[in-house]
């Protein structure tokens, strides 16, 4: 497996921020019961890496699929070395499609906080910020951090959003599975 490391802002009740508080969010999308987003959308937990992309040498760390730049980067160090730090944050490592069962996988310093569905240009959760999708999940399929903690269900969730949508813009996903590191940024 491939793992990749972005860092993105933090988003629960201390949020509020551009009009559009952490608690106006929970009311807008029904998932009363999260009590952080740790997500990989772009609009909800803003990328915290700032790289150059003038610069050849940045180019060796950032991530890209199908032309895509993914707001994923190889190393740790890179991440950091890049990051625009202000508060409370998430260091994330992730993998884009995982072939396997991750939540069982254990990285040193990080927890396993579940699997993010993201549309096809890594930017938008269909988990978290489409106004949902209740042919397909509901927000009990979700965790405390609005991701889903089984592989299994993930992958169903995200064959089954394609099936009953295959005209949405956010509903042919990449499955990804998410660790956050226990200290740095908490």
């Amino acid at each position: 497996m491939n793992f990749l490391y972005t860092l993105r802002a933090a988003y629960d009740s201390g949020y509020d921020e551009d009009g559009y508080s952490w608690y106006q969010y929970k009311k807008w999308s029904g998932l009363n019961h999260l009590t952080e987003l740790v997500s990989l959308d772009a609009l909800l937990n803003e990328l915290l890496v700032e790289p150059d992309y003038n610069n050849e040498a940045d180019w060796d760390n950032i991530h890209v699929v199908d032309f895509c730049v993914t707001g994923f980067y190889t190393t740790q160090a890179y991440v950091l070395q890049k990051a625009k730090l202000d508060g409370k944050f998430n260091l994330l490592t992730a993998v884009i499609e995982p072939d396997e069962v991750c939540e069982t996988i254990e990285i040193a310093d990080y927890e396993f906080v579940g699997y993010d569905l993201l549309d096809p240009h890594f930017i938008i959760s269909a988990l978290t910020n489409c106004g949902g999708f209740d042919d397909t999940f509901l927000p009990e399929d979700l965790n405390q951090y609005g991701l889903i903690d089984d592989y299994l269900r993930a992958y169903d969730i995200k064959k089954r959003l394609f099936e009953n949508h295959p005209y949405g813009k956010h509903t042919n996903t990449h499955v990804i599975a998410l660790w956050r590191h226990k200290t740095i940024g908490r």
